[in-house]
């Protein structure tokens, strides 16, 4: 299955949980793809020793999964790109949601 997760929010706690959920689904073997918009392009910032974000993301990437973040939101915040934080658009995030089987909001 091919499953689209968009983060929205800089809560540690709730994108620790999507990004969890997100490699639970790769763990199934399932075809997943996380957008970051609006706050959620923060997830790094906001991570914590209990809610370590960072550590979920960095298992998320190296287990297949990808990436995708609001490239305008990402510089209405000052931030620079990376790997954990790719400039991407909205177009990306249509695609996403075009080619999921479900998406999940957090």
């Amino acid at each position: 299955m091919k499953i689209g997760i968009i983060i929205s929010n800089n809560d540690a706690e709730t994108c620790w949980n999507a990004l969890r959920y997100a490699n639970f689904c790769l763990g199934q073997k399932d075809s997943v793809k996380v957008f970051l918009t609006g706050k959620g392009v923060e997830y790094q910032k906001v991570s914590t020793g209990k809610f370590n974000t960072a550590e979920q993301a960095d298992k998320f990437l190296k287990s297949g999964g990808k990436i995708y973040a609001c490239g305008t939101c990402i510089k209405s915040r000052e931030q620079e790109a990376s790997e954990m934080c790719p400039i991407s658009t909205m177009k990306d995030m249509y695609e996403i949601i075009k080619e999921s089987n479900k998406v999940v909001t957090f």
